[in-house]
């Protein structure tokens, strides 16, 4: 297919445009059965989010869509379209679930391109388990995946993987040093030197970087276009700044219990032995919610049934997964517009 993507997310509905589009539509429809039928043979419970929320999630560079909500007498709240499906994941593990999934519509701003669509699908599922777990899930269910729609070799910009080989894991440390010539571990809490050495290599800083800022320009621009090369790889051990939402390794708490899963250079998934612990936890989204103000000028409130409802859930992991960007690459679209129904239409 010639690919014009400035018909893309105007003209979809064009008769030509759609029958260009209609065979990835239709592999959509095949993989996300198979994912269904996945989970449901392991006893999974399917659970359905609600999209509108009173916190739209707390990370400093994810950025949501927010309403009014009026009630009979006209008064009125602010609600936000959710970024993630998690909390009220978390809240039902809350309950008592101890296996489910959800596959959500899950709204971000300010991002649209190739990898990315303001409205998309994300698959989560949690279980109140070791993340050990985990890598075994996404290794079947990506084998699955692709067998349903017959992909042999996943390819993405010139590079190819193996889907149903021994998937590849290697640490963040390891990955800075194989790929970036860099030892992070002396660097873990030294920004002088981090933004030193950065600079040193052409990555462009700025005066109000942190830490997090500098390590995040090294692994878009220096790491990940390496990982998922030839098979899955699964990026371990992220450094303690990066633990979002998930717990700190017990043994060594300069680390965090988190991996995310890339195919040829692209993040499908991102995983976490889940936070539990309401006082570190609401430090954290603080913590992320100031950033979040100095760098956009906005922030969040904090979701406080949520902060309740951790004190209650019982140890657990849980698995993002970009439904959208998965069925991209394993229909070999070039471009997730490709393989969504309906995109959004705007003027800008």
């Amino acid at each position: 297919m010639s690919l014009n993507e400035k018909d893309l997310p105007s003209r979809w509905w064009d008769p030509h445009i759609h029958q260009d589009r209609k065979p990835f539509l239709i592999k959509r429809q095949v993989i996300t059965h198979e994912i269904r039928k996945f989970f449901y043979n392991q006893s999974f419970t399917e659970v359905e989010a609600t999209c509108l929320q009173i916190s739209p999630g707390n990370e400093t560079h994810i950025s949501a869509f927010e309403t009014n909500f009026y009630d009979g007498s006209n008064q009125k709240q602010r609600l936000y379209l959710h970024t993630s499906p998690e909390f009220m994941c978390k809240k039902l593990l809350a309950a008592g679930e101890t296996k489910l999934f959800t596959l959500a519509k899950v709204f971000r701003n300010r991002e649209r391109g190739p990898l990315h669509h303001p409205e998309f699908t994300m698959l989560e599922w949690y279980r109140t388990d070791d993340i050990a777990t985990l890598y075994c899930d996404m290794h079947e269910l990506i084998k699955a995946a692709a067998r349903s729609v017959n992909c042999l070799s996943v390819n993405w910009k010139g590079k190819s993987a193996n889907p149903y080989d021994q998937p590849l894991h290697i640490s963040v440390v390891e990955a800075f040093s194989l790929y970036a010539q860099i030892d992070l571990l002396p660097l873990l809490n030294d920004l002088t030197s981090f933004a030193n050495i950065a600079s040193n290599m052409n990555i462009r800083i700025s005066d109000d970087d942190t830490w997090s800022d500098i390590f995040s320009k090294i692994m878009s621009q220096c790491i990940e276009p390496h990982l998922g090369q030839d098979r899955l790889t699964f990026l371990t051990d992220y450094p303690a700044s990066e633990a979002a939402l998930a717990k700190l390794n017990p043994k060594d708490n300069r680390f965090a219990q988190r991996f995310e899963a890339y195919l040829c250079g692209v993040e499908i998934s991102n995983a976490f032995a889940e936070l539990t612990n309401p006082e570190e936890q609401r430090s954290r989204f603080q913590h992320a919610m100031q950033e979040k103000q100095r760098i956009y000028g906005e922030s969040y409130p904090i979701d406080e049934d949520f902060m309740d409802a951790l004190s209650l859930m019982p140890e657990a992991c849980g698995i993002a997964l970009g439904l959208d960007r998965l069925i991209m690459l394993l229909s070999h679209a070039q471009h997730i517009e490709q393989i969504i129904w309906a995109p959004i239409e705007t003027k800008i």
